[in-house]
């Protein structure tokens, strides 16, 4: 079968992009979408059991490192499009272990540029390197507001769109990096070296800064779906400091929206900066997931709220992310479809009524599975 476009996206497996991968291979049956996952632990092939035989849809276990092994895809696939998803995310892990994070996020970024750049040669028409990083590479705002107001206060981004906000600054995409976690530095320096190839070489690249991401699918080493998953089994809740770091938050499937409309209408060389013109602070969301589980498992409405229970805060914990959406609204047209209650209240419904997929993620069998399956290969 002969396809319009044939198509890479990394780290396909993962929460992000297994629902890029999804929309992708439903929404364009005429494009080839190969999701190339090296399935770590945060990569879970069950996320897209619904997609899994489409004849337009492939998977291929590889590591983005291999810089031999996704040249050879991409030429065998007559690949056009990258959309690189693939990284290390969890900040915790990258202050125990910085390396893994340099080497899959620097090192697998490069290797898929340099990859790209031989397969393709310097014919450049109709192709496009897409980059999906993250707002924590800006560093951290301050918590200001207007006089005599206290935050949150509704504020207007230079759309025009309202929103609930903690500041009055916000991170645009002139903003210089100043990244303060080995997470944020790795993530940086990948960014440099896609700015860098086009800068060098002419190639058409896109990079993308997102806030914080929620909805199904999400590993349960993150807040939303941990603290669900707590609440249910009446765990603690463990908050780092007092919980008022503030954090803009995006339903995934909105991000999902917004990769679709960039890549395919985006301007080569340019960075958007997608967020959710929605501020809360971690406390304040965590009240929010008791009061949400609590109702929807019948029990009375804030009754877990003994469950919170305050740690000693994370090594350079950063204050407040706020994105400003507006060049992308501006320009492409994009904006979220959904307010933040619904988009808690279906992701809630999602994670209890999928508790076999919360469990096989959490005991690590999945991994086992995935194991067993690639052996030797």
């Amino acid at each position: 079968m002969e396809f319009k476009r044939s198509i890479i996206i990394t780290g396909g497996a993962g929460f992000i992009g297994s629902h890029v991968v999804r929309l992708f291979v439903n929404k364009y049956p005429e494009y080839r979408i190969i999701n190339l996952d090296k399935l770590t632990y945060a990569g879970n092939l069950a996320n897209l059991k619904d997609i899994e035989d489409k004849p337009n849809y492939r998977f291929v276990k590889m590591d983005i490192c291999d810089f031999e092994g996704v040249l050879k895809l991409m030429q065998e696939e007559k690949v056009d499009g990258i959309i690189h998803l693939a990284a290390e995310s969890h900040v915790d892990r990258s202050i125990k272990d910085p390396f893994t994070f340099a080497q899959t996020n620097v090192m697998g970024t490069l290797s898929m540029l340099q990859a790209a750049k031989a397969a393709w040669d310097g014919n450049w028409e109709g192709k496009r390197f897409y980059h999906i990083s993250t707002d924590e590479v800006y560093g951290a705002l301050e918590m200001t507001h207007p006089e005599g107001i206290e935050p949150p206060f509704i504020t207007k981004a230079s759309s025009g769109t309202h929103h609930l906000a903690y500041g009055e600054k916000f991170f645009t995409e002139d903003l210089k990096y100043q990244p303060h976690s080995p997470y944020s530095a790795a993530k940086a320096s990948s960014d440099h070296f896609v700015r860098a190839f086009h800068d060098t070489f002419g190639m058409p690249t896109i990079v993308t800064n997102c806030s914080n991401n929620y909805g199904p699918y999400q590993f349960p080493e993150k807040l939303i779906p941990l603290f669900i998953n707590n609440i249910r089994h009446r765990k603690p809740l463990p908050v780092y400091g007092k919980g008022e770091n503030v954090r803009d938050w995006l339903f995934v499937e909105d991000h999902a929206r917004a990769i679709d409309i960039i890549f395919h209408n985006g301007k080569v060389a340019e960075t958007y900066n997608i967020g959710g013109f929605n501020e809360w602070k971690n406390i304040d969301i965590i009240k929010v997931l008791i009061n949400t589980v609590d109702r929807l498992l019948g029990r009375p409405e804030g009754a877990d709220m003994d469950l919170i229970t305050y740690v000693t805060d994370r090594a350079g914990h950063d204050l407040r992310y706020a994105i400003d959406s507006s060049k992308l609204q501006r320009e492409l047209g994009w904006e979220p479809s959904l307010q933040f209650e619904e988009g808690i209240e279906r992701t809630v419904r999602w994670y209890l009524d999928n508790q076999a997929w919360l469990d096989n993620v959490t005991s690590g069998d999945y991994q086992k599975y995935y194991e067993s399956m690639y052996k030797g290969r």
